[in-house]
């Protein structure tokens, strides 16, 4: 066919022109492409990767962070020694066994675990017993109560939770036991909350933390009348709050009349490893399952909780996931494997029973203080101390230097469980600061409220806890129960002096650890809310910045940060020897004196508004005057001008000053009379407080003596009269030639003017009955 060259050469060019804008299409989704991937690849990962000390340097970053140095609280890691490296190198080399073959895994896995649960059985003296190894403390346990309902319920692998639905299963747990224990377990097994009966302890005879045996026996009769299934009894070998022990014994008993499982926890079962053992520990080895904390107990970081227990069925164990056929999951015991052969049976005794040495020095040194309350059931073996600060009325007769120092019994306080609480939680919060290698910590107890608790199987391992500790915790508690004492005694004192004091008020909060808490009331005089509350903040803030000025022992606050009154000044702990009448008397005072200044600033500030106005009428007026005297014609430019001329007009001038201290316009011809402008009235004195009383040197502010009611003790008053001696005989001493100082010239013009007054009061009354008497009397009142 002919085809048309100008059609040919058209389509040659189509062709390369559509080639060449897809060419360029590609490029540029591309270059796209490129750009989004570069910003959505972190930077750490673009590259080829980062080398290994950069890496690590990075982790040391953010392991103690990069602002360390800016940072004031200081931390304390764990103290992690060989036997914790061990633990985490049993880590990595459970990473690494998992890439072996799966024979030669299966056979390690099971050497593994055989020997770590025949090492942990022997131990804790629980023979014939199996071992699940996990994470999570609470994980074994849940484990057993699924263990449990596929043993009692035949059918539960088959119908599920209609078999539950039929006869309703029932976990009992003490009240006593941890927070939030029975809500997980029922969570976890999907059952409601009704499943979890809560089983109070002892209110009239025994341990108060002790799970009430007689009230559980009838509580399991009572649900086995409803139709329920009683199922599991948790029970407590040292509880998390006071370390208590329950009757294991007794316990054990009542599960096996109720065809019940038996499990047990708590830090006391520690001291199953030790060669003696109470018997109320000793019959945790005859429960059905029990869970162990070796990493705690030990200081070995990272290593698996484990929960023994005795059940014939491996089947029912492998569908409860206490049992695996997974060699990796078998894994898991092998950190504590590395670490429980490198401390031996020695070093294993040997920490659990420094832990309890710890814990007897504690508590023979708290049985010699006063104020000091213990909360221990078993004292030859417990390892858990609990005490707290409380002040028995028997100690007010007591010849205590701490309680008798001062005359001032101690009042009946109100809310006293409430303070009590407070000031407890303080002690606590002070020993933990000051001593942090103890460990000690607040609890909060059911019966007893707010306490200190030192668990040393909880805490000496990792932060390597000694006997010098204990010793220094008790000289730090020594120090603080002189200042607890007094604040308890002097804080009813302080209430009842502010409640009586004309511009205090009084605030109630229980919840402050210190001498109380008081606010300054601002005299209000009809001003809206929003107002009033400003003035109040800025007076309470400025008397606030006032009293952190005086030289005291005192601390006053803005309250905690938190839950705390608005506008007030809180007051912390204080000492015996102080004066609170002085106290709230300076307060007060002080309050009047920033208010006084306010309100003279403000009255100023209004009565120049008033001023000014007033002036500008009077000058109106004066303008008016002025026009009146002069006439119009003096007002015209031209004519005025020449009118002056001829005839000049006298006029007085008449201008107007304000006095700020009167407060009023006045007329200034007294000026050009005497050319020198006055001084007006005697502007009022600023109020001040007369409440500087006399010190010693280096005696601080709202000090007393313990001794007498005077100020100053008995050694001190003859010191300082003799110093004062010592001054009035220091000027005539000198030689002629000496010459006196500043301080020495201005004590003798007192001196001075003391003898001169003297002088004339012995002539006013020797001169009595002279006719000049009354010009005598007169010239001494102007003296």
């Amino acid at each position: 066919k002919m085809v048309d060259p100008t059609l040919a050469e058209m389509g040659k060019n189509l062709n390369e022109a559509m080639k060449m804008l897809e060419d360029n299409q590609r490029k540029v989704e591309e270059e796209n492409e490129k750009k989004y991937a570069r910003k959505d690849i972190p930077g750490p990962l673009q590259g080829s990767g980062q080398d290994m000390v950069s890496i690590l340097q990075l982790v040391q970053n953010l392991m103690h962070g990069e602002e360390e140095e800016e940072t004031s609280q200081s931390y304390r890691l764990q103290n992690v020694g060989e036997q914790g490296h061990m633990a985490l190198l049993g880590h990595s080399l459970a990473a690494y066994i998992s890439v072996l073959d799966r024979e030669r895994l299966r056979k390690l896995t099971t050497r593994i675990l055989s020997d770590t649960t025949l090492w942990l059985c022997r131990l804790f003296r629980y023979e014939n017993g199996s071992a699940y190894y996990h994470e999570d403390d609470r994980e074994g346990l849940l484990k057993i109560c699924r263990l449990v309902i596929h043993t009692r319920y035949e059918d539960y692998t088959l119908e599920g939770f209609n078999v539950l639905y039929t006869k309703q299963p029932v976990i009992y747990i003490s009240s006593a036991a941890r927070t939030g224990l029975g809500q997980a377990l029922c969570n976890q097994l999907g059952l409601p909350l009704s499943c979890m009966c809560r089983v109070p302890c002892n209110t009239m005879f025994g341990s108060q933390h002790q799970m009430d045996v007689a009230l559980l026996d009838r509580l399991i009769k009572d649900d086995v009348e409803f139709g329920k299934l009683p199922l599991l009894l948790v029970a407590n070998a040292g509880t998390p709050g006071a370390g208590h022990t329950d009757k294991l014994g007794r316990l054990k008993e009542l599960c096996e009349q109720h065809k019940m499982w038996l499990h047990v926890e708590g830090v006391n079962l520690a001291t199953l490893a030790l060669g003696y053992v109470s018997s109320s520990v000793l019959a945790a080895t005859k429960c059905d399952s029990m869970t162990l904390t070796l990493g705690s107990w030990l200081g070995l970081p990272a290593v698996p909780a484990v929960t023994l227990y005795r059940h014939e069925d491996p089947s029912l164990s492998l569908a409860a996931g206490l049992t695996s056929s997974q060699p990796v999951e078998k894994l898991r015991a092998l950190p504590l494997w590395l670490s429980l052969q490198y401390l031996g049976h020695d070093g294993i005794v040997e920490r659990i029973k420094h832990a309890s040495q710890l814990s007897q020095r504690l508590l023979e040194n708290l049985k010699n203080l006063d104020f000091i309350k213990t909360s221990v059931e078993d004292e030859l073996s417990s390892p858990v101390v609990v005490f707290k600060f409380f002040q028995e009325y028997s100690n007010r007769d007591q010849t205590s230097h701490a309680a008798q120092a001062s005359t001032i019994q101690r009042p009946i306080i109100t809310n006293e469980g409430h303070i009590y609480d407070t000031f407890n939680q303080w002690l606590g919060e002070q020993l933990a600061q000051l001593v942090p290698a103890s460990g000690v910590d607040v609890v909060e107890l059911e019966d007893e409220g707010t306490c200190v608790r030192f668990s040393p199987l909880m805490t000496s391992a990792v932060l390597g806890t000694e006997m010098q500790d204990i010793d220094q915790l008790v000289d730090c508690l020594k120090m603080k129960i002189p200042v607890l004492t007094s604040t308890l005694q002097l804080r009813e004192e302080f209430e009842q002096e502010v409640r009586r004091t004309v511009g205090l008020l009084y605030i109630e909060d229980l919840g402050w650890p210190g001498l109380g808490v008081v606010r300054y009331n601002y005299h209000s005089d009809g001003k809206n809310d929003d107002k009033q509350e400003k003035e109040l903040e800025k007076i309470n803030t400025e008397l606030l910045k006032k009293l952190n000025e005086l030289e005291s022992d005192l601390t006053f606050s803005l309250g905690p940060e938190f839950g705390g009154q608005k506008n007030c000044v809180y007051i912390g702990m204080v000492t015996e020897d102080l004066d609170v009448s002085e106290l709230v008397e300076t307060i007060a005072a002080t309050g009047r004196e920033i208010e006084e200044n306010s309100r003279l600033l403000e009255n100023m500030t209004e009565v120049v508004r008033k001023g000014i106005q007033e002036a500008q009428l009077q000058l109106q007026k004066a303008n008016e005057e002025r026009l009146l005297e002069e006439g119009l014609l003096r007002q015209i430019p031209v004519v005025g001008s020449v009118l002056n001329w001829f005839s000049p007009f006298q006029a007085s001038p008449k201008g107007r000053t304000f006095n700020l201290t009167a407060g009023s316009l006045e007329s200034t011809e007294s000026m050009y009379v005497s050319k020198a402008q006055g001084t007006g009235s005697t502007p009022p004195p600023t109020p001040t407080s007369n409440l500087a009383k006399q010190r010693l040197p280096g005696q601080k502010a709202f000090k007393r003596s313990l001794r007498s009611s005077d100020g100053f003790s008995e050694t001190s008053s003859i010191s300082h009269c003799d110093d004062l001696d010592k001054l009035d005989q220091r000027p005539s001493n000198l030689s002629p030639g000496q010459e006196q100082g500043p301080l020495e010239m201005e004590r003798e013009e007192e001196q001075k003017e003391v003898a001169q007054a003297k002088t004339d009061t012995e002539d006013i009354h020797s001169d009595k009955s002279s006719p000049d008497c009354t010009k005598v009397e007169d010239q001494a009142s102007q003296r």
